[in-house]
């Protein structure tokens, strides 16, 4: 696991453990929690990410095209 990723998990597993009130023992639960969405936002992020290429991709391949006059 990069450091940056666990460096996010880290932090939205603090925040779980604040917002439940900082109980103990419950690293573990948050830990996993926190690891779980952020795994989920990168895969919508990487499933947005080609739809995104692709628009550009057209506009770009159309930009050199010039219009024939009827």
């Amino acid at each position: 696991m990069n450091t940056e990723k666990q460096k996010r998990i880290e932090r939205r597993a603090y925040l779980f453990w604040e917002a439940e009130g900082q109980p103990h023992g419950r690293h573990e639960e948050h830990w996993h929690r926190a690891t779980r969405q952020i795994e989920a936002e990168e895969e919508v992020h990487m499933a947005e990410k080609p739809r995104k290429g692709r628009a550009s991709e057209r506009s770009t391949a159309n930009s050199g095209r010039k219009k024939s006059k009827k």
